[in-house]
């Protein structure tokens, strides 16, 4: 049979085996020492009425009320607390391309090819190439990374070598 009473500190409604009478427990909810009281008997309700139990083969007027359950004295309740409750489930972290959206200077790329640099003959990579730079400042720049790819000339049906730069920059 269980002991059922409250605790002296946050009023926690506690049930605890009745061996268990006479000894110190620490509350679950507030951490505080408590000694388990000793059993007492609740009093006794008959399960059916008087006038029921004469009469052979009557049925009980609400059946609830002499069931197994209607026996059984629940107290229970619900633990108020003044402090907002603590989440025990971690949040993940951002990956990392929402945290560098979130920044004042976002993360930005940008590929300049050499092919997309000649004009009428003229081969004006490195001009491009140093105007973007002066633009975007030095303290700007993250990487620049030499590139080599190929791709199938048209005209001709060959696969073509060509190269570029990948430069990485705050914007």
């Amino acid at each position: 049979m269980d002991v059922i009473f409250n605790c002296p500190k946050c009023d926690q409604e506690l049930a605890v085996d009745s061996s268990g009478a006479g000894t110190e427990i620490t509350c679950p909810s507030c951490g505080e020492a408590i000694v388990i009281p000793g059993s007492e008997s609740p009093a006794a309700r008959p399960a059916v009425e008087p006038a029921q139990a004469e009469v052979p083969g009557a049925l009980p007027v609400n059946p609830i009320a002499s069931s197994a359950a209607a026996k059984v004295e629940m107290h229970l309740k619900v633990p108020v607390r003044s402090a907002p409750s603590e989440s025990l489930i971690e949040k993940p972290l951002a990956p990392l391309e929402v945290a560098a959206k979130d920044t004042d200077k976002k993360l930005r790329v940008k590929t300049i090819r050499h092919t997309d640099c000649i004009e009428v003959g003229h081969d004006r990579f490195d001009e491009m190439v140093g105007k973007f730079l002066e633009k975007v400042g030095e303290s700007s720049i993250v990487t620049i990374t030499p590139i080599n790819y190929t791709n199938l000339d048209i005209g001709t049906q060959k696969l073509m070598t060509e190269y570029g730069v990948l430069i990485v920059y705050r914007g």
